[in-house]
């Protein structure tokens, strides 16, 4: 009692003196003239978006990602009870643009009928990857989901291992981002290695790209494939600034930069600066380290894709995969007008661009990756219905392990430690359990993939066509996939003989059917 007694009185001058300050001070105008009132409207401004999450949106209005999509990500990643009751509380009737996956009441794939059918599938892609243009090390990816690029630095050394441990238990790839292959990824997992405009990790002391170190970087590692990043879709065709004080040691020796100085990301590369010249540099990576070669990019003038495939029709050059990044995508931080304004969303772009490779009889040879929001079931669904053979996740695998979506990338004060370079927050994220929650959500979204496919009467997502997807255009209506996108109806398929091998790989995955076998009644 005591102490409360002398605290009353303490609190009250430290309130007095900061009033005191707000109203001799010139730079707000509303503390100046209302300093308690003024403090408590800041004090709520700064928690507006967790009151918003937390207590006045509904289930389905929050963004970037949904009070239902985080909590089906959440439950996912701790193998809670991920299941809905009482019905969708989406407003289907009246959204226009609402994806509808047609289901199928027989198929040539029965769902299994297990209580553990599902959770452990293996669901490898129906391409393999640098197969088409024979490189030395192609190979056929073991998960048609994988976690997309997310560099050290933008995230903490602790987000990223236990990404990639994650990786290693789910049996997929992490993507390094363009920030270099730190001793974080070097947990088990299968990596793509990422260049970006800078050509961290493999550059020389005067921030050239350097054959030399790209060779050890990939001897050195599991590193499966090359990813050429010419945008994203947070900040397509935006340069990028690290500020010295964020670049640590760690940092510095990972991206072959002096510590302590800013980091800049040019918008452009320097090895080349139009497809021709990028044709090259894809096909000598290739060639010096016998590894399939990508490109990954935001979707704005299709020019560029136009000249890309003409080039790869007429020339024999060409990329092994292209990554398409949606403009709703993008786990970095980007000035406003760029993450809501610049770069088309995933559907539109990646249709454009596949529709482009797909009219000049290309599509069968290049695998196509998806990102931006597609580590959700629906969202996923309609992209490998489009054409996608794999898809990568990024914000939703940072909800596995942790983010609330407090929307602080930005701040250097992630509160879950996942994107910050704050020791104090990072430690509060423990790689070891953080990676069994990304294991599990990204076996779940598989298991649900399957699911889906199945139910559409196909083995595996990839064989899902546009015909099993219709888009409501409000309370009456609706229009098929391909119509919606301008596809011809073999399109958004792989190949015949990839077809064939998908279906014959899964076939064999988990007992098909009912419980019991037929009757004698059924048999005759």
């Amino acid at each position: 009692m005591t102490w409360a007694r002398r605290a009353v009185p303490v609190a009250a001058a430290a309130l007095a003196a900061l009033a005191a300050r707000d109203l001799t001070q010139r730079d707000h105008a509303l503390l100046r003239n209302f300093p308690l009132l003024g403090r408590a409207r800041y004090l709520l401004e700064s928690i507006g978006p967790e009151l918003r999450q937390y207590i006045v949106a509904a289930n389905d209005e929050e963004r970037p990602f949904t009070r239902d999509q985080r909590r089906w990500v959440y439950a996912s990643a701790k193998q809670e009870n991920n299941y809905f009751g009482f019905g969708t509380d989406n407003d289907i009737e009246h959204t226009a643009g609402y994806p509808i996956i047609k289901h199928k009441t027989f198929g040539a794939a029965v769902p299994p009928s297990t209580p553990a059918a599902g959770h452990d599938v293996r669901l490898p892609c129906a391409k393999v990857l640098g197969g088409a243009r024979g490189r030395t090390k192609a190979f056929r990816p073991e998960s048609v989901v994988n976690i997309s690029g997310m560099s050290f630095g933008s995230l903490s050394g602790n987000a990223i291992e236990a990404l990639n441990k994650g990786a290693a238990l789910a049996g997929c790839w992490q993507n390094t981002g363009e920030g270099g292959l730190s001793p974080y990824h070097r947990n088990g997992g299968d990596l793509v290695f990422q260049l970006g405009t800078a050509y961290f990790g493999c550059r020389d002391e005067h921030g050239r790209f350097s054959l030399d170190r790209l060779r050890e970087v990939v001897a050195g590692a599991p590193v499966r494939a090359l990813e050429v990043k010419l945008s994203q879709g947070a900040k397509p065709s935006l340069g990028g600034l690290l500020p010295g004080a964020k670049v640590s040691a760690e940092i510095a020796a990972t991206r072959g930069i002096p510590a302590g100085q800013d980091c800049v990301s040019p918008s452009r590369h320097a090895e080349f600066s139009d497809c021709d010249s990028m044709l090259d540099f894809v096909e000598l990576l290739a060639a010096e380290t016998g590894l399939p070669v990508g490109i990954k990019s935001a979707v704005g003038d299709l020019g560029f894709w136009t000249e890309l495939a003409d080039l790869m029709r007429d020339t024999g050059r060409g990329v092994d995969f292209v990554t398409v990044d949606g403009g709703e995508g993008g786990t970095g931080a980007a000035p406003l007008i760029f993450t809501d304004s610049v770069s088309l969303p995933f559907q539109q772009g990646f249709s454009r661009v596949y529709r482009t490779f797909a009219e000049r009889g290309l599509h069968e040879q290049v695998v196509f990756a998806g990102a931006g929001k597609l580590g959700l079931p629906d969202n996923a669904i309609v992209a490998f219905a489009l054409g996608c053979d794999l898809v990568n996740v990024g914000r939703e695998a940072m909800l596995a392990i942790g983010c609330i979506q407090a929307q602080k990338c930005h701040t250097d004060t992630c509160p879950t430690g996942v994107a910050t370079q704050n020791s104090w927050l990072a430690r509060g994220l423990d790689p070891a359990s953080k990676s069994v929650r990304a294991a599990n959500y990204l076996q779940t979204l598989r298991r649900d993939l399957v699911k889906v496919a199945e139910a559409c009467g196909v083995e595996h997502p990839g064989l899902i066509d546009t015909s099993a997807v219709e888009i409501l255009n409000g309370r009456t209506g609706s229009t098929p996939l391909h119509e919606v996108y301008g596809y011809r109806p073999e399109w958004g398929l792989p190949g015949a003989t990839d077809r064939a091998e998908i279906s014959r790989l899964m076939a064999g995955e988990a007992p098909r059917g009912g419980s019991a076998p037929p009757s004698p009644t059924a048999q005759r």
